[in-house]
């Protein structure tokens, strides 16, 4: 079994920084992806970032330049960095990762539990 857990969400003011990050446990074997998403209530989810192994990045809709996505590869750790926050990017944000686990010929998808994000205007 495979958790992730987010860290890092709270209160900011606008135009402060916030950098969440979410770690991947349990018998992992490799993370091709680890993905960004959030959600405000009465809405779906939608993509914030996502990372692969290899570094490619992609980003939703209007959001690259404030959000920045990173991975430690060795601590199956993905971080987002969001500057300049605005009282729109409140939401909470869960992790998402697609990942073989040990002995696996195929990836599942894990979610965190998610973590809140609140702007004040």
């Amino acid at each position: 079994q495979v958790q992730l857990v987010e860290s890092g969400g709270g209160l900011v003011h606008a135009g402060e920084s916030l950098k969440l990050s979410c770690v991947a446990s349990g018998s992992i074997d490799n993370i091709p992806n680890m993905y960004w998403f959030r959600q405000t209530p009465g809405n779906q989810r939608t993509l914030v970032a996502v990372m692969t192994t290899s570094g490619v990045t992609n980003y939703g809709d209007s959001l690259e330049g404030r959000f920045t996505i990173s991975r430690d590869i060795a601590k199956n750790t993905v971080y987002l960095q969001i500057n300049n926050l605005k009282p729109e990017d409140a939401a909470t944000y869960y992790c998402h990762a697609l990942v073989y686990t040990v002995g696996a010929t195929r990836a599942t998808n894990y979610w965190g539990q998610g973590t809140q994000v609140t702007v004040a205007s």
